[in-house]
């Protein structure tokens, strides 16, 4: 009680007089010096606080070792280039996720490359030749399929979209070229954005502080329920804890269309826009005082964007240009 008299003391001590400040110290003092005084922590106390942190971080650990246990032998090593190296054609090493027991392997599309000689390592050891089912550079993704194998071990892709920030997420690659490295961490961010390869935006990224290092490209992000809800894909060199693995929705989306086509199809118009300055004249006409304007153009010779010429000279034709 005298404690409390003393957070009452504290809490109100701007809306009371000081009658009332001395009648609060009063009865906290009377009921101190009839109730007992209040008893340290003893040591049992002190051992069950620890006890319990014990249970807390051995349940940690506990997660950590089944989604390692349950996902692990389904990574694989991916080596491309020749089996002899040479100074002409220099090979490439990565990391791949089995998604099927007859032997498809999601990984990313800058580890495979323009390689013809890909192979597959396991956790055991064993090395298998693989083919490219198909590529796509925008979202740095690749399907390989691992010849001559069945009955692999393999993983589940999970739904991205229930992840949560702050949810604890695993790793697990080949970084720098040391096998079956795991590395833990949690969903720093949802919905991020990064380039590719290919110049194209890469949509509804995860980023994530676990440890990733050049080799950890194409291995699996893994939620303590042991699904696959990312493929690791890039890092930001000179920063720590940024890391960013494309979600198994997006990877769900590019496997089933390699599966069906063997491409990704995807719409386009074929215009690209750049900022340039608008003549003068032709801001006269359209009434605009701006300077600078978004110039379109389309980027290949036979793409729709093409047809972008006859809407230029219509737009040329108008009095305002607003509306084109």
């Amino acid at each position: 009680m005298w404690r409390a008299g003393a957070l009452a003391r504290e809490k109100y001590a701007h809306h009371l007089t000081w009658e009332g400040i001395c009648h609060v110290g009063y009865l906290t003092q009377e009921t101190f010096d009839e109730g007992p005084a209040a008893e340290p922590p003893s040591a049992q106390a002190t051992m069950q606080a620890a006890a319990a942190d014990g249970v807390l971080l051995d349940a940690y650990s506990k997660a950590l070792i089944d989604v390692t246990e349950r996902v692990g032998p389904a990574v694989v090593r991916v080596e491309t280039g020749p089996k002899v190296r040479n100074a002409r054609e220099r090979g490439g090493l990565g990391s791949g996720i089995v998604i099927s027991p007859d032997g498809l392997v999601l990984t990313n599309s800058h580890v495979v490359g323009s390689s013809k000689e890909i192979r597959l390592r396991d956790v055991e050891g064993i090395v298998t030749d693989a083919r490219v089912l198909g590529v796509d550079p925008d979202t740095d993704l690749a399907l390989l399929r691992a010849d001559g194998v069945r009955d692999l071990r393999y993983a589940s892709l999970g739904n991205s979209r229930n992840l949560r920030r702050g949810q604890l997420v695993v790793a697990i690659g080949n970084p720098l070229g040391f096998e079956s490295t795991v590395t833990a961490g949690v969903v720093s961010a949802l919905g991020r954005s990064i380039r590719s390869v290919s110049g194209r935006t890469i949509e509804d990224v995860i980023q994530t502080d676990a440890a990733l290092n050049p080799g950890n490209s194409g291995g699996p992000l893994v939620s303590t329920s042991a699904d696959v809800i990312g493929i690791n894909t890039a890092i930001i060199s000179g920063a720590q804890g940024i890391c960013f693995a494309v979600a198994s929705n997006t990877a769900q989306f590019v496997l089933s269309e390699i599966i069906r086509h063997g491409y990704v199809r995807r719409a386009h118009i074929g215009v690209s826009g750049q900022t340039a300055p608008i003549p003068r004249r032709h801001a006269v006409v359209a009434g605009v005082e701006n300077r600078m304007g978004a110039l379109a153009r389309p980027n290949r010779i036979g793409w729709p964007g093409g047809a972008g010429r006859i809407v230029a000279r219509r737009c040329r034709d108008q009095t305002r240009w607003r509306g084109c």
